[in-house]
């Protein structure tokens, strides 16, 4: 009988313990992987950017947004909020008018963030960004930290520096910088003026005070990373956004609220003829009347040119006074000119019937020939300023009612008296 000799059994015992080896490393590789793989992917938070639609309050016009964070390791969705600030600021006004704004990163529960917009009736949607873990988890982590009390205020600027413009800098960061490089070389021709003006029309008052107070620098044309600094702006643009390997930046959009009251403005520029027409019509009608009766025409000058004063030294305080960079080297001063103050001593006396002095006249003059230069500085291609409009409706009333008020009057002459 053949049978085996004791070399034979050992290299048989090594090979089955080798065998049993390899064995047991490859089930702990397929173990490990298996517990590995779904902890990771579970343990990877979702970023969304939520859109809230405008309100019908002034500083909700403009609409707003959030970065979201849904964290299953926790059970928590945080809303990221860049909106916050405190009037109750003992500086708060102070800071107001200087334009040195403080406002906070505040990190809140997402339903929580939530409750005001459902009961003001503003819709909002999330965009949820598809993105490799690392990069999720890197934002969620970032957005931490950017919310602890020591980190969270920043300098505000309305165009420059402001909750979207956070929001649209974080999901920048996120995606590696390519969400700058898709939109800083494009272009739609907004204007900081031409959004701001758009979405504060439903309240004429803001319309105006933003269309009379930024100055040139708010018609410089945008590119698509600068207009963002409009929260829907913001989601347009990453709704259209790519990654770099060439998928949508956006998994899924979904519904959140539905919006109740009226919807975002459209908005269009102003035209300019309808204004000269009826600027053309005080002109003429003032030229016409202060040749007959000055004393009325006069008058009815004391509130307009009262106005101008007002707003010419608003306007000089703001480029002089402030930060409001927007605001500064206005050419509506030429316009609204802080020289009306001069006309307010002599006109009130031409209205009681007495001669009103060489000043007024000189003031007249010289805020009359400052409305024609605003048409001339407008046609300057230094430093545009879309105001023609505004030089349509006010330059024709300014020399209407300095042509009509120093023209000479002659005296009625004597009848004629028949010798005998």
């Amino acid at each position: 009988m053949e049978g085996c000799g004791p070399g034979d059994a050992l290299r048989a015992g090594y090979g089955r313990a080798i065998l049993a080896l390899i064995v047991c490393v490859l089930l702990m590789l397929v173990a490990g992987a298996a517990v590995a793989a779904p902890a990771d992917a579970g343990d990877t938070p979702r970023v969304g950017v939520v859109t809230m639609q405008p309100g019908e309050i002034f500083f909700e016009r403009f609409g707003h947004d959030a970065v979201v964070v849904d964290d299953p390791a926790t059970g928590r969705v945080t809303s990221y909020n860049f909106g916050f600030f405190d009037p109750t600021e003992d500086d708060f006004i102070a800071r107001f008018v200087r334009g040195d704004m403080r406002y906070r990163l505040a990190a809140l529960p997402f339903k929580e963030d939530l409750l005001y917009y459902d009961r003001t009736g503003r819709g909002a949607s999330i965009q949820w960004l598809d993105l490799p873990p690392a990069r999720a988890r890197a934002v969620a982590k970032a957005l931490e930290v950017n919310a602890r009390p020591e980190n969270a205020h920043y300098r505000y600027d309305y165009f420059l520096d402001n909750c979207s413009t956070r929001v649209r800098d974080s999901v920048d960061f996120a995606l590696g910088g390519a969400l700058r490089r898709q939109l800083e070389g494009r272009s739609r021709g907004l204007t900081y003026r031409s959004e701001a003006t758009r979405l504060a029309s439903p309240a004429p008052w803001m319309w105006l005070g933003f269309d009379i107070g930024l100055g040139p620098s708010a018609d410089r044309p945008l590119s698509m990373w600068e207009e963002a600094f409009v929260p829907m702006r913001l989601a347009d643009a990453l709704a259209g956004a790519r990654g770099a390997d060439g998928a949508p930046v956006v998994g899924a959009v979904q519904p959140l609220l539905p919006h109740r009251i009226s919807p975002e403005p459209v908005g269009s520029r102003p035209w300019w003829p309808a204004w000269a027409g009826v600027g053309l019509a005080f002109g003429i009608a003032a030229l016409l009347a202060a040749r007959r009766w000055p004393r009325t025409v006069v008058a009815l000058a004391l509130p307009w040119w009262t106005l101008c004063a007002v707003l010419g030294a608003l306007m000089l305080f703001i480029w002089f006074g402030t930060g409001h960079r927007f605001g500064w080297q206005n050419h509506n001063l030429l316009l609204f000119n802080p020289l009306c103050l001069l006309l307010l001593p002599g006109g009130w006396a031409i209205a009681r019937g007495r001669r009103a002095g060489r000043v007024f006249g000189i003031a007249l003059v010289a805020v009359a020939a400052c409305a024609v230069l605003a048409l001339f500085v407008h046609w300057l291609p230094v430093m545009p300023q879309r105001n023609a409009h505004w030089i349509a409706l006010v330059l024709p009333l300014h020399l209407g009612l300095a042509i009509g008020l120093l023209a000479p009057r002659h005296a009625p002459t004597a009848p004629a008296t028949q010798s005998t």
